[in-house]
């Protein structure tokens, strides 16, 4: 028996999906940074009111903008490490070992671009055999690093027993006008740290380098059937952490023209709280330097914050805490995949 055409059932209409606008991919795309954003953009407005005369002025502005810029060469490649599945706590004291070799260059007499030279190779060499030692030696990154965290410090202890370098010598020099001086009230610094944030992004979301960071994160088994190199790009990782703390070590030794032996002991827990605010997660595979970025601006700023709202500086690091579980909860929720 034979359906009529009438009598035959109705078949299904597809109906196409108009095609995402540009802004909504990018939104799509960036929607754990420009939470962050959001986040920063509320805690400056209770900023301003609760301290309008301090935060309605370009100083405190100008203030946080001087040292910035280590954070941000500090949180950068804490994005790729964090990323790829691991942890870098020794990057305190590559940070100060690098300054080091900067400060003992100058006072020996070479030339600035030789001892800024020394001073990245150093940091990268030291990056190289942190990786080297997980990845090989097959060991906990945050127990390894750790403990050569507290290795390297204790030897810059032990040589320099203590003593500070001064480098007054570079105060009128061109390397200090060039990298740490002031254009229109605004310090150079900053310009050079967000060059070095876009290069980072763009190696982190453009380049294959990147996209290897991502795969050996998310599923390292998977990354190997591909062919991914996944030790090799494990170990790169640690190598660009440690080309960052170089970095920051040259940035800070600029700005106070001096080295001390603790340099870099104090960015510990905020970089690592800029990179989880910043909406990269602690499971891997996924993160996003932008974000990192913009949570190394909060935490830079909470203290200024707090203090000029008149309340003491034991507010700080309860503060720091807030915000990193906050964020962390709303990282969490926003995200369409977690472990």
């Amino acid at each position: 028996m034979s359906l009529s055409v009438n009598d035959r059932p109705e078949q299904p209409r597809v109906v196409a999906r108009p095609p995402e606008s540009g802004l909504r991919r990018f939104l799509a795309r960036n929607r754990a940074a420009m939470g962050t954003f959001a986040v920063f953009a509320v805690m400056i407005v209770i900023f301003m009111i609760a301290s309008p005369r301090v935060f309605l002025n370009w100083t405190i502005y100008s203030s946080v903008l001087v040292t910035l810029p280590v954070a941000l060469a500090l949180v950068v490649p804490l994005v790729f490490v964090v990323t790829v599945g691991e942890i870098d706590l020794s990057f305190p004291s590559t940070m100060g070992f690098s300054a080091w070799m900067f400060a003992l260059l100058i006072k020996a007499g070479f030339p600035a671009l030789i001892a800024i030279g020394a001073a990245i190779v150093s940091g990268t060499i030291i990056g190289l055999a942190v990786g080297s030692l997980v990845v090989y030696g097959a060991l906990s990154s945050l127990i390894a690093t750790l403990g050569m965290n507290y290795m390297l410090r204790g030897f810059i202890q032990i040589i320099t027993q203590g003593k500070s370098i001064t480098l007054l010598e570079l105060r009128d020099g061109t390397t200090a006008t060039v990298l740490s001086g002031s254009v229109w009230g605004v310090p150079v610094q900053i310009f050079w740290a967000l060059l070095f944030v876009i290069a980072a992004g763009l190696l982190y979301n453009r380049h294959r380098f990147g996209a290897r960071v991502h795969a050996v994160g998310d599923h390292p088994d998977s990354a190997a059937q591909m062919g991914i190199p996944v030790d090799k790009v494990r170990v790169a990782t640690f190598a660009f952490m440690g080309f960052g703390a170089a970095i920051a070590g040259i940035f800070t030794t600029l700005v106070n023209f001096t080295w001390w032996p603790t340099t870099g002991d104090g960015y510990l827990l905020p970089a690592i709280a800029s990179v989880f605010v910043g909406g990269t997660p602690t499971w891997g595979g996924i993160g996003t330097v932008a974000g990192g970025a913009i949570g190394a601006t909060i935490v830079s700023f909470i203290q200024s914050g707090i203090v000029a709202a008149g309340l003491s500086g034991f507010y700080v690091q309860f503060f720091n805490g807030l915000i990193i579980i906050l964020a962390l909860l709303g990282h969490r929720w926003n995200q369409k995949r977690f472990r």
